[in-house]
């Protein structure tokens, strides 16, 4: 399912105390979603299961962070972030996302379990500045050379504050 959803530039917000799950396949295929996540999205349960978690990736979100994200599941370690996502009207809504891998018995990983708040409005600000300045870079690269592009701008960030990309989310 491709979305083709033209972004508003609406933002919804939703309470403090409201938590979005998701669990997904090693494929990000969505394989379970809260009430919460159901309601901000405004999918209904049956439209969002059976589809790629990108679904509600916002097309403003640089590319470089979900490479980021995927680097970092499959090397068994969980991943934090600000994540703009777009509903199914259009509308956009911030998270601050933490997402681990599931284990099988086995020790396998047989999915992502993603847990999802409201952002910090103070701390989105430098993200939202840091985010446009990596989403440009990546849109005047050439489609080859995109992520890589606004990966140095972004280790360079990193570099500068002499942490990684963990511990500079959780620090801002």
């Amino acid at each position: 399912m491709k979305n083709k959803i033209k972004p508003t530039k609406h933002e919804v917000f939703f309470p403090e105390d409201r938590i979005l799950v998701s669990k997904t396949n090693t494929e990000g295929i969505i394989t379970y979603c809260n009430d919460s996540f159901i309601e901000i999205s405004g999918y209904r349960e049956s439209e969002l299961l059976g589809q790629p978690h990108k679904l509600v990736r916002h097309p403003d979100m640089p590319r470089v962070i979900f490479s980021l994200l995927w680097e970092t599941l499959k090397s068994k370690r969980e991943f934090n972030a600000y994540i703009k996502n777009m509903a199914k009207n259009g509308d956009y809504y911030w998270v601050f996302a933490n997402i681990t891998p599931s284990y099988s018995s086995n020790n396998e990983i047989q999915g992502y379990y993603s847990v999802r708040r409201k952002p910090e409005p103070d701390k989105l600000n430098y993200i939202q500045n840091l985010y446009l300045e990596l989403f440009e870079i990546e849109q005047q690269s050439t489609a080859k050379n995109a992520i890589a592009e606004s990966r140095y701008k972004l280790d360079s960030v990193l570099n500068g504050r002499e942490m990684g990309y963990d511990e500079f989310v959780l620090s801002i």
